[in-house]
Order: C-alpha cells, then sequence, then structure tokens
C-alpha cells in the first residue's frame, strides 16, 4: 500500500475532527460569553469533565486499544458468521458492564464530586449545582462507550469520516443549550447536562446506519455456547484482558488533568475554568491531528502484525513519527507565542473579561511545550496496542503520573505558580510519558527509526524556531488586542498564522526537508 493512501485517510480523519473541534470552539466561546468564569461555569464543567474522563479512559483509550486488534485479526482470520458472532457478544457484555457503571456513576455523584472537587464542598451551592448536573452527565459515557465501538468497527473497515464527525453532535447541542436555554433556566448547570445527556442518544443513533450498511450491525448476547460462539467468547475474553492494563496505561493525560481539577478547586475562583479554555485550545492539535493519525495507523498495524510484516509495521511507525513531527512542532510554538492572542480573539466576550483572557493564556504557555508529547503519544501507543502489548504503556504512564504529582505539588506549593503550575506539571509528564513509550517501543519490538530521524527532528524544530522568533517580533502587543474590534482580531491572528505557516516551510525547504517526499514513499 501506498503512504499517501494513509495520509489521505488521516486527512479525512482530520478534516471530519477540524469541523468537529471547530463546533467545539464555538461552544466554548458561548460558554465564555454567556457563562464567563463564575460558579454554573465551574460547576458544569466538573461535571462534565468527569464522564469526560471516564470517556477517554474507556471509551476512546482503553476499549480501542483492546478491541480493534482484536477486532482486525477476526475480520483478517475468520469468515463473516464469526465475526458477527464476535461483535454480538462484545456488544450485549460491554452494554451491560456499562449500565452498571452509569447507575453506580449517578447514585454516587455527591461522592463523586466530593473526590474530584473537594474544594467545592466548601461552597454548597456550586457543591449542589455540580452534583444535580453531573447525574444527567454521566449517563453520556453509556452511549459514547457504544459509539467507540461503533466507531472502532467503521475505522476497521475503512469508513474513517463518520466516526470523526459524530462528535459534532456533542459541540451542536451544547452551543443550543447555552444560547436558547441556560438564559431562561432556573438551574442552568443542570440544563447543560440534560444537553448532554440527548447529544449521547443522538450520537449512537447517527451511527447505526453505517453499521447496518457494512453488514456489522451487532445484536447484543451475553451467553455464549459451542463452536461459532465459543470463538467469539475468546476473542471477547482477550479484549476485555487487553482493556485492564490500559484503562491505566492509554491516558495518563487524562489522569493528570484531573488531578488538576482536585487542586485547582482549592484555588481561586476561576482557576478551573482557566484550565479549561487552556486545556481546549492545547487539546486542538492534539485532537485534530494525533488522535486522527493514531485512528488511521492501529487498525493498519493491527493488521501488519497480524501478518507478521514486520517491515511495513517498523515503516509505519516511522513515518507517522516524522508526520507527527512535522506538524506538532510549528504547533507548539505557535501556541506559546500567540496564546493571549488566542484567548481574547476566541473567548473575550461577554462574562469573560481580558483578566480571565490573561490568566488563560498563561496556563496555555505552560501546556503548549506538552503538545509535542501528547501527539507522540498518540503515534507511539498504537505501536504497543497492535501488537496486544497493553502493559508497557502502563509501566510507562505510572512513571509519568508521578512526575505529574510531584510536579504539580512542587509548582503549586513550593514554587506558588497557582494554575499555571498544573498546566506545566502536565506538559511536562506528557514529554515524559512519550520518551518513556519511544525507548521501551524500540527495547521491545525491534522497532529502529529509519536514516535521518534525528536530523528530521532538530530540523523541524529549528524551522519552529524561526517561525516562533518572527512571529515574537511582529505580533501586535497586547494593547491592540485589548482595543481591536473582533473583526480586526480576526484578522491579524489569520494573518499571522498564514504567515508563520509560509515562514515554516520555507525554513524548511532551505534546511533541506521536503514535507511531500512522506506522501511518495511506499510502506
Amino acid at each position: 500500500m501506498v503512504l499517501h493512501k494513509m495520509f489521505r485517510s488521516t486527512m479525512t480523519v482530520s478534516l471530519m475532527t477540524l469541523l468537529s473541534r471547530i463546533t467545539g470552539l464555538v461552544r466554548d466561546i458561548a460558554f465564555a460569553q454567556f457563562l464567563g468564569s463564575g460558579l454554573v461555569a465551574d460547576a458544569f464543567f466538573v461535571a462534565f469533565r468527569i464522564p469526560n474522563f471516564f470517556r477517554r479512559i474507556f471509551a476512546e483509550g482503553a476499549f480501542s486499544a483492546g478491541f480493534v486488534p482484536v477486532y482486525a485479526e477476526y475480520e483478517s482470520r475468520y469468515p463473516a458468521p464469526q465475526v458477527r458472532a464476535f461483535l454480538d457478544l462484545m456488544l450485549g457484555r460491554l452494554a451491560l458492564i456499562l449500565l452498571l457503571f452509569t447507575l453506580l456513576g449517578v447514585l454516587g455523584a455527591p461522592w463523586l464530586v466530593t473526590i474530584i472537587a473537594p474544594g467545592f464542598v466548601e461552597h454548597p451551592d456550586k457543591y449542589a449545582a455540580t452534583v444535580e448536573a453531573l447525574r444527567f452527565t454521566f449517563p453520556y459515557l453509556f452511549f459514547v462507550s457504544l459509539v467507540a465501538m461503533a466507531g472502532g468497527i467503521l475505522n476497521t473497515r475503512g469508513r474513517f469520516a463518520v466516526p470523526a464527525i459524530t462528535p459534532v453532535f456533542l459541540n451542536l447541542f451544547l452551543i443550543g443549550a447555552v444560547i436558547w436555554a441556560v438564559p431562561f433556566a432556573t438551574h442552568k448547570a443542570l440544563t447543560l447536562g440534560i444537553g448532554v445527556f440527548v447529544a449521547g442518544v443522538v450520537q449512537l443513533g447517527f451511527q447505526l446506519p453505517f453499521l447496518a450498511f457494512e453488514r456489522r450491525l451487532p445484536f447484543p448476547k451475553i451467553m455464549t455456547g459451542k463452536g461459532t460462539q465459543a470463538v467469539a467468547a475468546d476473542g471477547v475474553g482477550r479484549v476485555f484482558s487487553l482493556m485492564l492494563p490500559a484503562l491505566f496505561g492509554v491516558s495518563v493525560a487524562q489522569i493528570n488533568l484531573l488531578i488538576n481539577t482536585v487542586l485547582a478547586s482549592f484555588l481561586v475562583t476561576g482557576s478551573v475554568s482557566w484550565l479549561y479554555y487552556s486545556d481546549r485550545l492545547m487539546e486542538f492539535p492534539v485532537g485534530v491531528f494525533g488522535i486522527a493519525l493514531a485512528t488511521v495507523i492501529l487498525p493498519k498495524l493491527s493488521k501488519q502484525v497480524a501478518e507478521n510484516a514486520v517491515e511495513e509495521y517498523r515503516q509505519t511507525i516511522d513515518w507517522a513519527l516524522r508526520l507527527a513531527l512535522l506538524v506538532v512542532c510549528p504547533a507548539a510554538v505557535a501556541l506559546v507565542v500567540l496564546a493571549h492572542p488566542l484567548m481574547l480573539t476566541l473567548f473575550q466576550y461577554g462574562e469573560f473579561t481580558d483578566e480571565d483572557a490573561r490568566m488563560a493564556a498563561k496556563s496555555l504557555v505552560a501546556f503548549s511545550p506538552g503538545l509535542i508529547g501528547f501527539v507522540l503519544v498518540k503515534v507511539l501507543a498504537p505501536g504497543f496496542f497492535a501488537r496486544k502489548d497493553t502493559k508497557t504503556p502502563v509501566r510507562a504512564g505510572v512513571i509519568a503520573m508521578a512526575v505529574n504529582g510531584l510536579c504539580a505539588a512542587a509548582l503549586t506549593l513550593a514554587v506558588p505558580l497557582g494554575h499555571v503550575g498544573l498546566a506545566a506539571a502536565t506538559s511536562i509528564s506528557g514529554l515524559v510519558n512519550a520518551g518513556l513509550l519511544y525507548r521501551y517501543l524500540v527495547r521491545d519490538s525491534g522497532y529502529m527509526s529509519g536514516p535521518g530521524m534525528s536530523g528530521f527532528a532538530v530540523k523541524t524544530a529549528a524551522a519552529a524556531i524561526v517561525m516562533g522568533v518572527v512571529l515574537w517580533f511582529g505580533v501586535p502587543d497586547r494593547q491592540f488586542w485589548v482595543a481591536a474590534s473582533v473583526a480586526g482580531r480576526l484578522w491579524q491572528l489569520v494573518m499571522w498564522v498564514s504567515a508563520g505557516t509560509v515562514v515554516y516551510f520555507v525554513c524548511l525547504y532551505v534546511v533541506g526537508l521536503k514535507p511531500h517526499r512522506l506522501f511518495q514513499r511506499q510502506t
């Protein structure tokens, strides 16, 4: 297969994800304008972060890590009846587990809020609003986990666009809720929680016709028999056994963000919201590109492992790493230089003040270096999951989480940096996690980077730094952005992002890198 086919698939997922992220930005702009960084915003963000945390480590993380490699193996080795039997049993047992877990989450909402945001206990109104909203946001996990299974099936069969565009529905429902329902609601955080619940139902319903078209629409079964059912049970058992270690190892960044939420709840009001907005901007390139790249290469790597195609496996990882570095290095530098202009342009309206923008920009600067680590983790982890190794990422994750905890304590207590220290700790942890995964991949799988990888990384970083210097001296100062109109801010932002992109690619060609070659080489 020609690598440009994988590139086209990556771009398809990226474009669909970009649409999702753009609607997500519109959603956050609406949040900033109508909610600001006050009680309702803090309450909803915590209530939404709890199921989002479980979604990312379970639905999009551990489940994908266990399910996609096993399902890809079934598609390659077994006839259609056995594949469908595997999917039926997988759906039935997964739905049962999710239902029980969701009931526990809804009933234990007060306990969860006390654990995740203990600082809210001292503010009864904020605590009550968070618990109330959580009882509607938590069931979202049930629906979105089934959406993740549907997406895994479609991705493995090469249908990447539908799963990538599905998150748009959540953003549209929340935009509608915050604009047309929240202003008239007595219980504002609860209203947003109901919007999340309805969005989950719609997301699942949207994917079902596409599964039916692929003749892979499963019907839930819990019990097994002999023959075909026994083969299915073996596959389901392997999925769950792979998921157990991956529950932790696949999403250390999300655990770190949850730790940040706990610590931020003790800081000044607004800290949770400042971290939320800066995390959203940092996650933009991670979602648009990092997750898109991981989505495409995991089924490909799984197939290569099943076919014992060692050299193709190595080349796929090598290609993905180079493409990731090509995109993420300038993105990280641009977020540092443009942090305040971005916050002012996107969010400084209504209840979101200039001071809020300034504080959120500080944490975005601290998050930005970690962007490199977060994207590389998305690329490196599938190299382990495809080999059905979910334990090694756990070892890296344990170390990275310990680093995050130590750094967070040091930077918020010993060096009182507040929410900025929490963001910096997350960045350090992400870089450590990526470094460990690369080391383990080389050690355990025999992966060796292709010729010139070190030079490629150095030249890419150098071009990104030159771009950053140009932006640093060219972008107008803070006073301009505060005084400028919305149109003026947008024009300047688009102009300088475009100029930075041109400078970056000119520098790449000057140092001898030709990015188009990444899309022409054979696997």
